[in-house]
């Protein structure tokens, strides 16, 4: 697949993983759930997920380090920035040639082009994010999505991004 067609398949994404409704308690089940399942898989992951700037689920895994946790928090930022996933700005930056930088109001020190930052929609609204931090982006990206499909009952074979092309 071209980063075009990556960029089109996130947009998918985005489209078909939005909620009804998110609160504590949803936040806990989906948290837990991507927990387990990042424990199941020894994957050394950061997971955060939150409305607005309230943190409603945190888990540091076996293997994660602290800068994981920063890089979730600039990856939530761009989140919220574009209310896009990180992964798509991230290719668009990549496919634009644009520079990320403090030029365009973007400090890398508080914005991240990484995977692993996806928006909680409720209809058309961005009111929260999910994120992971702690293995190659479009991984990150990929987990999140998988979990998200898991949890709303989207077909992830439907949406998923396929191997990334060498």
């Amino acid at each position: 697949m071209s980063v075009q067609d990556d960029i089109a398949r996130i947009k998918l994404q985005e489209q078909r993983l939005r909620f009804a409704g998110f609160d504590e308690q949803t936040a806990w089940q989906l948290g837990s759930a991507m927990r387990d399942t990042a424990l199941a898989r020894k994957l050394p992951f950061v997971i955060d997920i939150r409305t607005g700037i309230r943190p409603l689920f945190y888990a540091a895994l076996p293997g994660s380090v602290p800068e994981n946790a920063d890089w979730v928090r600039r990856k939530v930022n761009t989140v919220y920035r574009f209310e896009a996933a990180s992964y798509r700005i991230s290719l668009e930056y990549k496919l634009s040639g644009k520079a990320f930088d403090q030029t365009r109001g973007m400090n890398p020190i508080d914005y991240a082009l990484a995977g692993g930052g996806f928006p909680i929609r409720i209809g058309s609204v961005v009111a929260g994010v999910v994120t992971v931090s702690g293995v190659p982006q479009r991984d990150d990206h990929n987990f999140v999505v998988e979990c998200l499909c898991e949890h709303l009952g989207v077909p992830h074979a439907e949406i998923q991004l396929p191997p990334e092309s060498p």
